[in-house]
């Protein structure tokens, strides 16, 4: 017998809090094994058979990446909706900046979306679908959901859901589009004293590129970010420089205002290889990530079912954005919400920093996973419920 949804509700909040140590365990066990974007092994051995245990059909390695995986628990005709699990730690911690941890939280994802899947699948004969947890590895490095979004990994899927840690509440995330381009000058070594006139330096390029993106900047929108680096000046002071070589990232509202900044970035490294007479080569040296659009119907149910729950302190909707991720290109491809929860640190701790790890596990970590867990899995349960809702989440180009 169909239950009602508001009985529905009450069910599916009572079975999680039946459950929550073993989410809870999930978190922690990822906690202490924090391994870096594509070398999450034992991370992905760990949930893969974890989601084997719940019933759910695994597939590893998937789309490419080793360390990716898609697990999933198909009842019938019906929605198909994804979960996306991160599980990458990050490098430079601990008393001498020589650990790994989950500086980003990527545990509490991993446990949190895992939750989800795994609570809705205790009612799946009141649904009709396939609940699926999609592996999604290495966010901080290569972007792995880019490389799953290429390979057709999202081509079935009606829905998408993740929820991050942060210092805030904030229903309407904004991700910037970016580009990662790495300039590689070749110019000609000689002795700096005795016969300069005999080189080509291609030092002197990668600095006049430096100064010509600097000088673009009053022309560029003003949500654009470009920050670089020089990754080769050279050998020895006293030879000019045969190659040499930056990377910059190059960030903006949409994929198509970067197009446009980008082509403009390039034409400043060809226009120093003009000058200094060095050759240019150009690439990408990690994953170009797109702006990330939501579906409307979606982070609507998401909102009003965190603020049911009591996540009520939203920050107000904000167009300014202060970085990129790879959930960009999934949005692109199939309706999606994304999300941030606090912490509830006071004052507010921010990912990436040390005192963040101390929120990402045991008691301090524990409501907001709880919290996560059952608003994403009842508003999965209210599409599985309304798929007409679907119809909705036409997606924004």
């Amino acid at each position: 017998m169909k239950m009602n949804l508001d009985v529905l509700r009450e069910a599916l909040y009572a079975r999680e809090n039946e459950m929550a140590a073993q989410f809870e365990a999930v978190r922690e066990a990822i906690y202490a094994h924090p391994e870096l974007g594509c070398e999450e092994v034992w991370s992905a051995d760990y949930l893969c058979e974890l989601m084997r245990g719940y019933g759910f059909a695994v597939t590893r390695p998937y789309g490419g990446l080793d360390t990716a995986f898609r697990a999933e628990l198909n009842w019938g005709e019906g929605p198909k909706i994804a979960f996306l699990a991160e599980y990458d730690a990050l490098p430079g911690y601990g008393p001498d900046h020589d650990q790994k941890a989950h500086a980003c939280g990527h545990n509490w994802i991993a446990a949190s979306t895992l939750g989800a899947a795994v609570l809705l699948a205790q009612f799946k004969e009141q649904l009709s679908g396939s609940i699926v947890l999609i592996g999604t590895p290495a966010e901080e490095t290569l972007g792995g959901k880019c490389d799953l979004v290429k390979a057709g990994c999202f081509d079935d899927i009606d829905a998408v859901f993740q929820m991050h840690l942060g210092a805030e509440n904030n229903i309407h995330v904004v991700s910037l589009a970016m580009d990662s381009l790495q300039f590689d000058f070749v110019g000609k070594a000689a002795h700096a004293a005795a016969y300069p006139h005999l080189g080509i330096n291609a030092l002197d390029a990668v600095q006049l590129t430096f100064a010509g993106i600097n000088a673009l900047r009053q022309h560029m929108p003003n949500d654009a970010r470009v920050h670089g680096i020089v990754t080769n000046g050279g050998a020895a002071a006293n030879i000019v420089p045969e190659t040499a070589s930056c990377q910059f990232y190059i960030r903006a509202k949409t994929r198509e205002t970067l197009e446009t900044l980008t082509e403009r970035i390039i034409n400043c490294a060809k226009g120093a290889a003009l000058m200094t007479g060095a050759s240019l080569n150009v690439h990408n040296f990690e994953n170009s990530y797109d702006d990330l659009v939501y579906s409307e119907p979606l982070r609507k149910l998401l909102k009003e079912n965190l603020e049911a729950l009591g996540v009520t302190n939203f920050v107000p909707e904000s167009n300014e954005a202060s970085g990129s991720t790879d959930i960009g290109n999934v949005s692109h491809v199939c309706p999606t919400v994304y999300c941030e929860i606090e912490t509830g640190a006071c004052p507010p701790v921010y990912a990436h920093n040390e005192d963040f790890l101390a929120f990402v596990h045991g008691v301090n970590a524990g409501s907001s996973l709880h919290t996560a867990i059952k608003a994403m899995a009842y508003s999965a349960l209210q599409v599985y419920r309304k798929p007409q809702l679907l119809k909705e989440t036409a997606l924004p180009r």
